[in-house]
């Protein structure tokens, strides 16, 4: 099983987690202003990079906050959780999103 490294509680099974998307996708100022083409494109259209990619993600089974990770989308491996509203880690080391031995996936 896939371990994530909540930084308000630490490490935890992939299971406890909440998918929330990218992140650092700003918000329209007035959503109301927005055409229906630009709101799908709001709504629906985002990155798909091979590689670093920052995601927001929900510790619902836990402390319920959200936070920020960089998880590599090649590798499904974790280089750095953090708080919102905090910067990561200049150079993370990857800590998290590792498969516990003996599970597969």
């Amino acid at each position: 099983m896939l371990q994530i490294d909540c930084p308000h509680c630490g490490p935890r099974d992939e299971i406890e987690f909440h998918y929330g998307g990218e992140a650092d996708v700003e918000y329209p100022v007035d959503p109301y202003e927005l055409s229906d083409a630009e709101w799908a494109e709001f709504l629906f259209y985002r990155g798909n990079p091979k590689g670093a990619f920052t995601e927001r993600w929900m510790h619902s089974m836990g402390c319920r906050k959200w936070f920020n990770a960089v998880r590599d989308t090649r590798t499904y491996e974790f280089s750095s959780t953090y708080p919102l509203g905090r910067a990561p880690a200049a150079d993370p080391v990857p800590t998290t999103g590792r498969l516990v031995e003996g599970n597969t996936r």
